[in-house]
């Protein structure tokens, strides 16, 4: 439930931007990000402004809020909350709006994506490719991935659920804009203000903003590497026919590395640190969850900062989030450097393990246990290799 500590949690990276308004004036309308046009009842909706009492209120039968106690400005931040859903944290200007809601995902290798954006244009596509799938709207079904909304009317949500996601194997997602996809010096997408929203277990934990000043009518948004880590992408192009879009995605697929294409400046990083040490703070304080905001808001500012992972992978476990840390602990491995590499992916190749034998899943607790004892010797790694043998009855 809300906690006051969480005004203090940039809203930056954290804030979902509104789906549809279809709600009116004097209410906000609360959706399913995986049914389409399913309302959510009895969602917790709550306006936090600094310094003043919350005001919250219920939605009902169909999904409305009632906005009436709600001052709508910058200052004013709206979570929405339910049992079973990721929490939404929004900065208002929030009445009149419709938003999604991301059910938990119980699967430590499953993963949701969920597009929105403005009234124009009409039709944006989701697509996911990797290894002999191709998930959009002419193929909703890929292995253990489906598209589990598609929207062809403004606004979304468009979401793409994987199950479980494949070891081993890379995926790569892509927004498209259908309707100027015949235009190769198109401004729409990038006028759309739309946003990718990625979830991982009970957490939303990264989201990605289209740029406002390109002309390209295709956004490579993120891959996802072999180890199961995140590579910002975001690269903007245009893509008129058909097997242009297939051969684009199955280069970038082949490649031998994610190529960034993203912004990153030198205020941004400087950000990025204030925000980290910000919630080191907060978790030496035992506040968890804002500590939580805190390090998922640097890493959205700076892709690439190997300590704020490091950090969410010792803060999700303590707010029993094992697929968050999965992801945290993957992507600290695939920035580990210097002369403590070895010691920090041994670590972190340990901590998943611990995390697929808390699940019962011994022959993936295995695999990272000997991980971890190919770059650094140890007891701990040692024993964990033992118990998993026993578990699979290997001699």
């Amino acid at each position: 439930m809300f906690q006051r500590s969480w005004l203090k949690v940039s809203c930056f990276t954290a804030c979902i931007g509104f789906i549809s308004s279809v709600a009116t004036a004097g209410e906000v309308q609360v959706l399913s990000a995986v049914v389409k046009g399913q309302s959510i009842q009895d969602a917790d909706v709550t306006w936090q402004r600094a310094g003043e009492n919350s005001v919250r209120v219920k939605t009902n039968a169909q999904g409305k809020a009632d906005t009436a106690q709600l001052v709508d400005d910058l200052n004013t931040t709206m979570l929405i909350e339910k049992e079973g859903y990721s929490t939404l944290v929004v900065k208002c200007p929030c009445e009149g709006f419709t938003y999604a809601l991301s059910p938990e995902m119980p699967n430590l290798d499953g993963l949701r994506v969920v597009l929105t954006w403005g009234s124009s244009p009409s039709d944006l596509d989701s697509h996911l490719v990797f290894p002999g799938n191709h998930v959009y709207f002419s193929q909703k079904q890929g292995d253990q991935t489906h598209l589990d909304v598609d929207d062809t009317s403004s606004y979304g949500p468009e979401t793409i659920t994987v199950v479980k996601k494949k070891q081993g194997e890379r995926y790569v997602y892509m927004v498209r804009d259908f309707s100027n996809g015949n235009r190769n010096e198109s401004t729409a997408l990038s006028a759309s203000n739309a946003r990718v929203d990625v979830y991982i277990g009970k957490t939303h934990i990264r989201s990605y903003k289209v740029r406002n000043d390109v002309r390209a009518n295709s956004w490579v948004v993120f891959g996802i590497d072999g180890e199961g880590a995140f590579h910002d992408i975001n690269q903007y192009l245009s893509l008129v026919k058909n097997k242009d879009i297939n051969s684009h995605l199955a280069g970038v697929l082949a490649a031998d590395s994610f190529e960034s294409h993203s912004l990153v400046t030198n205020a941004m990083i400087a950000q990025a640190k204030r925000l980290n040490t910000a919630g080191e703070k907060a978790y030496q304080e035992k506040d968890y969850l804002a500590a939580m905001y805190y390090f998922q808001d640097a890493v959205n500012l700076n892709p690439d900062f190997s300590q704020a992972y490091s950090n969410l992978g010792v803060t999700y476990p303590k707010l029993d989030r094992r697929a968050e840390a999965l992801w945290a602990n993957r992507k600290a491995i695939e920035l580990a450097s210097g002369n403590r590499a070895d010691r920090i992916k041994a670590g972190s190749y340990y901590n998943i393990g611990r995390i697929y034998e808390a699940s019962s899943e011994w022959q993936s607790a295995l695999d990272n246990f000997e991980s971890a004892l190919r770059l650094r010797e140890h007891s701990a790694y040692q024993s964990g290799i033992e118990r998993m043998k026993e578990k699979l009855h290997i001699q």
